[in-house]
């Protein structure tokens, strides 16, 4: 009978050392699982951030085409690039970001050949739990990088004098521009796409 309250008496510390080592070791995943959160949240951000700026500057540019729609050299740089774009979206980014709750830290146009954004943001929650030593407090960074791509290609007109400076051959049909109607011009979504692409 001794015997076995010793044991038993042995055995509590051990049991208690476990609970603690398994309660150590739950808030450790907790912690690890809130910095996951906050990077996804952030990379959430940065993109909706990066595809508004370029969305932006696509819009803008509609109004620039629709002023110079009979310029060949234009038109060819636009449709069949590189085109590095020429209309800044960044006040956008920084709407969508906001909107995301995070802030923005950097927006800055590509300068590679592409017309695009490179959208930086930081998350505006910080770390709740200093479980990890240096982490409480800390606010998770991401990066993101959004392209305006054309739908379409310009086709010039191999008449140099003629009224219209050539066709637009685009996914689904072909449009030629006509000088005497230019309303008939497809919109920007029609005519460019916006998704996300590597740095």
């Amino acid at each position: 009978m001794l015997s076995s309250r010793r044991e038993a008496g042995q055995a509590a510390p051990l049991y208690i050392t476990a609970v603690v080592g398994l309660l150590f070791l739950a808030l450790i995943f907790f912690a690890f699982g809130e910095a996951d959160v906050r990077r996804n949240g952030a990379q959430s951000a940065a993109d909706a951030a990066a595809l508004a700026a370029a969305q932006e500057s696509r819009s803008l540019e509609e109004m620039y085409l629709r002023a110079h729609i009979l310029d060949r050299t234009y038109l060819a740089t636009l449709f069949n690039g590189p085109f590095p774009g020429t209309h800044n979206g960044c006040a956008k980014a920084s709407q969508f970001a906001a909107q995301n709750d995070a802030a923005p830290v950097g927006c800055r146009m590509l300068f590679d050949g592409r017309w695009g954004f490179t959208v930086d943001v930081r998350s505006n929650r910080g770390m709740s739990a200093n479980l990890v030593p240096g982490t409480q407090g800390k606010r998770a960074k991401a990066t993101s990088v959004a392209v305006v791509e054309p739908r379409c290609t310009f086709i010039p007109n191999p008449v140099v004098t003629a009224p219209s400076p050539g066709a637009l051959a685009c996914d689904t049909r072909k449009w030629v521009i006509d000088p005497k109607d230019l309303a008939l011009l497809p919109d920007m979504t029609d005519l460019f796409t916006v998704r996300l692409a590597e740095d």
